[in-house]
């Protein structure tokens, strides 16, 4: 993977683990697994993200349920096929686990995507203006994550009119939101995973340090 792959999508996060281990997939004889990562956000509302995570760091860092983890990886997604269908899973793959003594945030990611889908722009029943964008990040081995994102008031503005193929750079922070969905008779409950935007820009941000920047992770931006 080269530097710009590398720096095209980047997540910090800081949280406790609230789920047993299960099998994800396997890379040249390493196994990888899923778990469940519980983050609090500044307004101690709680965002539970899916981590996957290889089973040597699991070992080495003695990670089981209720553990607390600083971990830095990458926003990923890939399709997996349920009742002939295709679906969009996300996660954040670890590359390392870090430490958190000098995280001023728990939650951050800083991606640099090209729109790949007409922007849908819109405004609550409170005037509130939202726009979501679907960002196709670039990954190593010609492959691309599908990441879906929310702005919302002025970035909303400023990202509607934005043309699909065009590169963008933005940073916030991954959450979690719950909804219903209705199958006949049955309501199913489900869990949706965004990125919410407190900064775009067109051109890439200055390199960012989670454990310096101070500017990026005020509780104004991340509150957004």
């Amino acid at each position: 993977m080269n530097y710009e792959q590398m720096n095209n999508n980047k997540v910090y996060l800081y949280g406790e683990i609230i789920s047993s281990p299960e099998f994800s997939h396997e890379i040249y004889g390493e196994g990888f697994y899923d778990m469940k990562l519980k983050v609090y956000r500044l307004s101690n509302q709680v965002d539970i993200i899916p981590i996957t995570i290889s089973e040597r760091l699991i070992k080495s860092e003695n990670i089981e349920i209720g553990k607390k983890i600083a971990i830095k990886g990458q926003f990923r997604s890939y399709n997996k096929q349920e009742n002939g269908k295709s679906k969009l899973i996300l996660t954040v793959f670890v590359r390392e686990i870090v430490s958190n003594e000098n995280l001023i945030t728990s939650n951050m990611i800083e991606l640099g995507g090209f729109i790949c889908k007409e922007p849908i722009y819109r405004t609550t029943p409170f005037k509130r203006e939202i726009c979501d964008i679907l960002l196709a990040v670039n990954r190593a081995y010609n492959k691309s994550d599908y990441l879906p994102c929310i702005a919302w008031g002025r970035n909303a503005r400023f990202v509607k009119s934005i043309e699909v193929g065009k590169k963008i750079y933005v940073q916030g922070r991954i959450q979690s939101r719950e909804y219903q969905k209705k199958h006949d008779d049955e309501i199913e409950n489900k869990t949706a995973y965004e990125i919410s935007i407190c900064k775009i820009a067109l051109e890439p941000f200055n390199e960012c340090d989670c454990t310096v920047n101070t500017e990026l992770m005020t509780a104004q931006n991340y509150e957004c």
